[in-house]
Parts: structure tokens; C-alpha cells; sequence
């Protein structure tokens, strides 16, 4: 059975006392504690109001920090599979296509090739990521995305300076020194020699001879993951076996550009990563121009044709995920320098257009 009612007005007064004694108590947090009574001309029952409580709250800038984990310990069976293949003069007979090529839809080279690209998600073919490394400017070349007439917050010859390294990259358009997200610095924990506003074209080498799925699977230097598993190597079908995907990116200290998993391969988020070319190159880097060739070729490449925002916080986030691999990645946390544009003569006639289809 429910207890007999209490008299309205010895409920109210009561109420009030208990509310009156909460206010006493309550110093911290409280702006505004209202009580109203009203009671009707007739003397119908009083009625409470309840009491109204607003919170002061403290609003501060949210700081990203991604501590550096403690690498796993143990025996990194990858270490030191490097196959070496000395570069040679490009003019030698028998030398293969080279990369970074234009990508421009519409491009082909005019070196002849009967070598095939991977034109499916490498995965699919059962290829893993055994590196992720960047360098400054880009290696490859678009019109209208990142090429000659691209801007950056540092003239030539800073870029220079800051990559090490004699060549620069092209870059993207999107500078602009009047928007904030484009020049305001960012306090970088983990990558080294970064620049917000600039480009960098990043790299992640895939292979089937990978430690793919084991706490070696990514390696410094990459040809240590690419060859891991030498032992599998099929000489006759190498662009089946290894690949490398290349995306570039515009930096910005803007978190509406964060992608938290960067380490794991090219960002494919609605217009992002969906316009690629794919043709069959080699490898890349400074020691290799249109005089010097690389001997690791032929190779698949698989490379966004647009330029792409992501904020700064996710290379960082990205450099504190390969101090956390077994593999000592330091020497591919800052970017390397470009290799010059591949000439026409050396760039592969297969280069194909995959425009992915929007869901």
C-alpha cells in the first residue's frame, strides 16, 4: 500500500528547506540556483519550481600527443635481405623503365615493356606494407595537381636545405600564406625537419616476400621488407610480387584533416585516393636520375593523381607508429630528397588510368 498523501504546503516547505540546505552546501560549480513559490488567490496548493543548476565549465585547446612506445623486442629476421643491385648508366642496353614518371591522365612513355602493373588493391594480391617513407616535394609529376607551378612556404633553396639533398620535388596549389592552417607551426614530437604548408609525396613499398602480419613487417631500409622472404622471389613476374603506393599530401595544423593510420598505407576516404595511375617503374631516391638508373625495375606503382590535405598531427601520428616497430625506422622519419622527373625515353608505355567508382 502507498503512504497516506502529505499535506501540499508541509511538502513544499519541506522541499524548500532541503533545497535551501543543498544551496549552502553546494559552493563549487554552481552559477544559478533559483527557487520560486507561487500560490494561487484562492489558496489552492503551492507548487515548487525546481531548482535550475548550470555548471561552469573550462574550456582549453586540445593538445595531440602520440608517446613513443616501447619497440618490441627480439630477433627481426629481415634484418639485412637487401638483394644489391648497383645503379647504371641509364644509356646501358637492357635497362628497364624508371620512376617517378608523369601521371597526368592521358600519359604514356615511350619505352617499350612487356611488363604488367597490379591494377587491384594490393592486398588483393597478396602484398603487404613493409615501409612508409616521404619525401619533399614530389617524385612524380600531374598537371594541374603538383607540378612546376606549385607554391610552398619555403623558397627553393630552404627546400633544398631542409631535405639534405640537391634536388627539390614539385609541389601541390593549395598554399595560401593568408589562411592559418597553412602557416601556423606545429609543435612536432616525433617526425623531424617538417614543414607545415609544404608537400611531401609519400611512399609505402608493398611485397609478397614481406614478414607480412608479423611484428617485422615493417623495415629501414625498405629493401630489408621488400626481400625479406628472398626465397619466393619470382624473377619472371617481379611487378606481380612488389609494388609501391604513392600518395601526396599538402601539410596543414588543421585536425579536420586527421587520418590516424597513415603507417598502414594511401588514404582512400571519399574523393580521396580514387583517380590513380598505374604502371610498372622502379625504384626511386636521389642517387637515380636521367643519366643514372635504378637496377630495381620492373616494379608496380600505383600513384594518386591529385594533391590531398592531411594535418600535421597525422604524419606525427604516423612517425610515433614506426618508432613502435621492432625495425629501428629513424632514418625515414624526415623527408628525402626528390629524384628528378624520369625522361620520356625511360618511363613505361603501359601507364592505365583505374577511376574508381563512387558508392
Amino acid at each position: 500500500m502507498c503512504p497516506p498523501p502529505e499535506d501540499p504546503k508541509t511538502t513544499t516547505i519541506g522541499n524548500m528547506k532541503g533545497v535551501i540546505g543543498f544551496l549552502s552546501a553546494a559552493t563549487i560549480g554552481l552559477l544559478i540556483a533559483t527557487i520560486a513559490l507561487a500560490v494561487d488567490k484562492d489558496d489552492s496548493p503551492a507548487v515548487a519550481v525546481p531548482v535550475t543548476v548550470t555548471e561552469t565549465v573550462t574550456v582549453t585547446e586540445t593538445v595531440i600527443d602520440f608517446p613513443t612506445v616501447k619497440p618490441p623486442t627480439g630477433d627481426n629476421i629481415c634484418e639485412g635481405k637487401k638483394v644489391d643491385l648497383p645503379n647504371k648508366p641509364c644509356f646501358e642496353e637492357g635497362v628497364s623503365e624508371q620512376a617517378g614518371a608523369n601521371v597526368t591522365k592521358g600519359y604514356n612513355g615511350d619505352l617499350e615493356t612487356s611488363a604488367v602493373p597490379i591494377t587491384t588493391e594490393y592486398w588483393e594480391a597478396g602484398l603487404c606494407p613493409v615501409n612508409v617513407h616521404w619525401h619533399l616535394g614530389t617524385e612524380h609529376y600531374s598537371l594541374g595537381e603538383y607540378d612546376e607551378t606549385g607554391t610552398g612556404p619555403s623558397e627553393i633553396a630552404e627546400r633544398r636545405r631542409l631535405a639534405g639533398k640537391v634536388r627539390e620535388g614539385f609541389q601541390c596549389k593549395y598554399y595560401d600564406e593568408s589562411d592559418e592552417k597553412y602557416t601556423k607551426e606545429y609543435d612536432w614530437k616525433h617526425c623531424v625537419g617538417m614543414e607545415v604548408g609544404q608537400t611531401y609525396e609519400v611512399h609505402w613499398p608493398h611485397s609478397s616476400l614481406g614478414a607480412c602480419g608479423t611484428l617485422n613487417q615493417y623495415q629501414t631500409p625498405f629493401y630489408d621488407g621488400v626481400f625479406c622472404n628472398t626465397h619466393l622471389l619470382d624473377v619472371t613476374n617481379i611487378p606481380a610480387q612488389i609494388g609501391v603506393q604513392a600518395q601526396v599530401f599538402t601539410i596543414v595544423n588543421d585536425e579536420d584533416y586527421y587520418y590516424p593510420d597513415l603507417i598502414k598505407g594511401m588514404i582512400i576516404d571519399g574523393e580521396i585516393g580514387t583517380d590513380k595511375a598505374y604502371y610498372t617503374g622502379s625504384t626511386t631516391g636521389t642517387s637515380r636520375d636521367n643519366e643514372i638508373c635504378s637496377s630495381y625495375t620492373p616494379i608496380t606503382w600505383q600513384v594518386d593523381r591529385k594533391c590531398n590535405l592531411v594535418s600535421a598531427s597525422t604524419f606525427d601520428k604516423m612517425c610515433a607508429d614506426m618508432k613502435a616497430q621492432r625495425d629501428d625506422m629513424s632514418d625515414d622519419l624526415y623527408a628525402h630528397g626528390s629524384r628528378e622527373l624520369v625522361a620520356d625515353e625511360y618511363a613505361a608505355n603501359n601507364q592505365v588510368r583505374n577511376l574508381r567508382r563512387k558508392d
